[in-house]
């Protein structure tokens, strides 16, 4: 993934396991916004330092890089597993540390990954609540995905399925609307003044 310093998207890893479907949907959503030419930067909460992060030590150099990660984004996407019908205590723990207007003016993508579609309602009534009290402008289309919709191959690498893959296309889409054109590139798409 890109992860240049001034990248519009920020990709944010909410699950507390280093490789889980969460990380393979964010991973999936990554590569469709690639594909649209967006540049992306990841944070993963995982890797923050956990003593800094549960006694919000704000002034702390890796806490204060995150947020000061999510306030550079235009865009923000969110991955969360969803454990007894809620987002990832690690992603709770995080969004407490964000000023109580971190997220004014952004837009946010919130996807999620859970044992059954029996937490599909999760997102929007758990998650979107919390971003929108942060003062989330907009909400892409989120996206929810069952275990069996992320199944392991015989690699024991997670494989997409074709239902997700499509809404996650769709999503990046959004997000591609969303994102300001620079002004060089506007100018560029704009029809030449025929005199």
């Amino acid at each position: 993934m890109t992860t240049t310093a001034t990248a519009p998207v920020l990709l944010i890893a909410a699950s507390p396991s280093q490789t889980s479907r969460s990380g393979a949907l964010l991973g999936a959503a990554a590569e469709r916004l690639h594909h649209h030419g967006l540049s992306t930067r990841t944070l993963r909460l995982r890797d923050l330092p956990a003593q800094p992060l549960l006694h919000a030590d704000v002034e702390d150099p890796a806490i204060r890089g995150a947020i000061e990660s999510v306030a550079q984004a235009k865009v923000i996407v969110l991955a969360t597993p969803i454990y007894k019908a809620a987002y990832s205590g690690l992603l709770k723990v995080f969004l407490d540390l964000l000023p109580q207007d971190g997220l004014a003016g952004k837009s946010v993508w919130t996807l999620a990954t859970g044992g059954s579609l029996a937490h599909l309602l999760a997102l929007d009534y758990g998650l979107l609540p919390v971003l929108s009290a942060l003062g989330a402008r907009s909400h892409v289309d989120g996206v929810y995905a069952a275990d069996a919709q992320i199944a392991k191959d015989a690699a024991g690498a997670y494989v997409i399925g074709d239902d997700i893959a499509r809404r996650l296309l769709s999503g990046a889409a959004q997000v591609r609307d969303r994102v300001p054109v620079p002004v060089a590139l506007e100018a560029l798409a704009r029809p030449a003044l025929v005199l």
